[in-house]
């Protein structure tokens, strides 16, 4: 096309609308937006609930107030006995309508290994977490978060083949309810990039995905995935990623994860869903480790808008 008929042609598009109103800063604004956005999991501030300094009915303002956060990622360990408590979920899903903070995920811990070889306590597992697909339905987040785990004894592929039935059934299940069940690197052959990534691939359905971790790859005792390698595998599966950190150099860069390399890798995935923030370290208080954490995330996005 010649330049004046494009020229023209956009003209008449715009409708009259003059062109510095679309500017260079518009589409940087666009840009930067189709990034990802930044989320706060609840594990970061463990300390402080254990604790009973916080409560988790609080946690969702203060994500808000303190952290300028506008979506969470709640722990099922914070509120155990609540899953069908409708008072109480009420009460959940009214804070968060309240303060403007959207309900991503319910991380499940505690309910049972679902590749466990254990046909009797796989199915207990598998029915375990109904009760938190429910909950999250209700308050309107896109998955719940489990654990994939079999008997590290066991084969590879043994492993897998009960990954594969436990989770596939609990897919079916949260299927019907509009949500996701997605997995996390969370120890022993999940920890597994391959064998994770292999793990959807055997179920094949379009709501179950993986959560990506950027820590957590111990597989047993001292064996260790790598971190790069393992987030790459997961990342065609994604549907949350978790941003884990634990300690900050004086010049505002995690010490165990390269967050630029790591984030490259997201990005790279065509990712621009929700990243979250999951500070687990001791080096600096809960509130700093989210701070410093937020703050690396945002120079990076600002770095690739």
């Amino acid at each position: 096309m010649k330049r004046r008929k494009f020229i023209k042609e956009t003209s008449f598009l715009l409708g009259g609308l003059s062109l510095p109103l679309i500017g260079s800063s518009f589409f940087s604004s666009c840009s930067k937006e189709k990034l990802f956005k930044i989320s706060l999991a609840e594990w970061s501030l463990h300390r402080e609930l254990f604790s009973k300094k916080l409560d988790h009915l609080d946690f969702i303002s203060l994500a808000k107030t303190e952290f300028g956060i506008d979506a969470v990622e709640y722990v099922n360990s914070f509120f155990f006995d609540k899953a069908q408590d409708q008072n109480y979920l009420n009460q959940m899903k009214a804070r968060a309508n309240d303060h403007g903070v959207k309900s991503l995920l319910i991380m499940c811990d505690n309910e049972g290994n679902l590749g466990d070889p254990d046909r009797n306590k796989r199915n207990k597992a598998v029915e375990n977490h109904y009760k938190w697909a429910e909950a999250a339905a209700f308050l309107d987040c896109h998955s719940i978060r489990v654990n994939a785990r079999s008997d590290n004894a066991l084969s590879y592929d043994d492993q897998l083949d009960l990954a594969a039935d436990g989770l596939s059934r609990l897919v079916e299940f949260c299927s019907d309810l509009k949500i996701n069940a997605i997995v996390e690197n969370h120890g022993g052959l999940s920890s597994n990039g391959a064998w994770l990534s292999s793990l959807m691939e055997k179920i094949n359905h379009p709501r179950v995905g993986t959560l990506p971790d950027f820590g957590n790859f111990l597989i047993n005792n001292d064996e260790w995935y790598d971190r790069y390698k393992g987030v790459n595998e997961l990342m065609p599966f994604a549907k949350a990623v978790s941003a884990k950190s634990h300690e900050f150099d004086s010049n505002g860069d995690e010490v165990r994860t390269d967050y630029k390399k790591m984030m490259k890798i997201v990005l790279d995935a065509g990712y621009n869903g929700y990243v979250g923030i999951e500070y687990e370290g001791d080096k600096h208080s809960e509130y700093d480790g989210i701070h410093l954490t937020s703050k690396l995330l945002k120079k990076i996005k600002n770095q690739n808008s």
